[in-house]
């Protein structure tokens, strides 16, 4: 058993953990090991907002555009389709040197936004350091997000399966309470609105895979588990804001231009506090965990169904969101806007 921190990141804890002394997981699990010498990522969410049908195309500049010089390093795509049609196609890219990203960006970005084909556009960007993301796999051999871009993975880590571990992976929370600080700011151009929200904002990616499952499985997941979390998915979205939660969708992957059997939900919060408050108290999160539980309980070491999540806690000036011509709601429009 090892620590998720590794060790060039450990440091005397001023902040004590959650882990009790002496405790075992209940069940293994890993973290992505990035390469000591990437010390800050960038993840950025590239959203293109439509109803009925997308313009032919719309997404092939953006495709282009990735396998440009200092593209991405690992990239995917996923959807998700609001109660009145809207759909957002989201295309999520991550960096693990932000210098590249920079000349990217100042190459690329202007062209996605200003594309002028009557569709809302949208980009979200957050530049975590190492020391203040963390990231959990259920099982080995099939890095998602940010894990795509590791260079090794962990064995058996100690902290998960408590209330409490998230926070306890995140290297920073040795040393730093991972509160909210400052203000943010908002700036409109017309149909065009830029956010930089304040400083410890935290973003959760936390996803599943069933592709693996056999049709029991499957069948057990579909009807059991995921009508629970699709719920609570929901909630998050419609009044997410009473429980700190500034903006929540609920996707599917994309491939070929076709949902698959992968889904996450991707959840800015006020803080890593407020996340941690619905997690551990609120129904809406006992009842998908609750589903979870009796799910794994019952098949034990025979399940199939992959989990895993990312959570970053950014600091004042390293995110940043824009929005043009997009319905009001979408991300943080009308949260950090008023």
């Amino acid at each position: 058993m090892e620590s998720a921190i590794p060790a060039h990141l450990a440091v005397p804890r001023t902040h004590p953990g959650r882990m009790r002394d002496g405790y075992t997981p209940p069940y293994p699990s890993f973290v992505a090991r990035m390469e000591p010498a990437v010390r800050q990522v960038v993840m950025a969410y590239f959203g293109l907002q439509f109803r009925g049908e997308p313009p032919a195309g719309a997404l092939d500049a953006l495709d282009t555009a990735f396998a440009a010089a200092d593209g991405p390093g690992h990239h995917d795509r996923a959807q998700s389709i609001a109660p009145d049609g809207t759909t957002d196609i989201v295309s999520i890219s991550y960096w693990d040197d932000p210098a590249s990203f920079d000349r990217w960006s100042a190459a690329h970005r202007e062209s996605w936004l200003d594309a002028g084909d009557g569709c809302g556009r949208w980009i979200e960007v957050l530049r975590p350091t190492v020391e203040s993301h963390e990231t959990l796999f259920s099982s080995l051999g099939r890095p998602e997000g940010v894990a795509a871009l590791a260079g090794a993975w962990s064995g058996e880590v100690a902290e998960h399966g408590y209330w409490g571990g998230m926070r306890d992976r995140i290297p920073l929370s040795q040393t730093d309470p991972l509160a909210p600080a400052g203000t943010p700011t908002v700036e409109r151009d017309g149909t065009r609105v830029r956010i930089r929200p304040h400083g410890g904002i935290c973003l959760i990616r936390s996803g599943q895979d069933w592709t693996d499952t056999d049709d029991a499985e499957r069948a057990m997941y579909v009807n059991d588990v995921e009508p629970v979390l699709r719920a609570g998915m929901e909630f998050l979205s419609s009044e997410g804001r009473g429980v700190g939660c500034y903006s929540n969708r609920y996707l599917a992957v994309v491939e070929g231009g076709r949902p698959v059997e992968r889904t996450f939900g991707l959840g800015w919060w006020r803080s890593l506090a407020d996340l941690e408050r619905w997690a551990e108290s609120h129904p809406t999160h006992l009842a998908i965990f609750g589903a979870a539980m009796r799910y794994l309980s019952a098949l034990g070491p025979a399940a199939r169904l992959r989990l895993y999540h990312e959570v970053s806690v950014v600091a004042e000036g390293d995110a940043f969101f824009e929005y043009v011509d997009c319905m009001p709601g979408t991300g943080l429009l009308g949260t950090l806007t008023g």
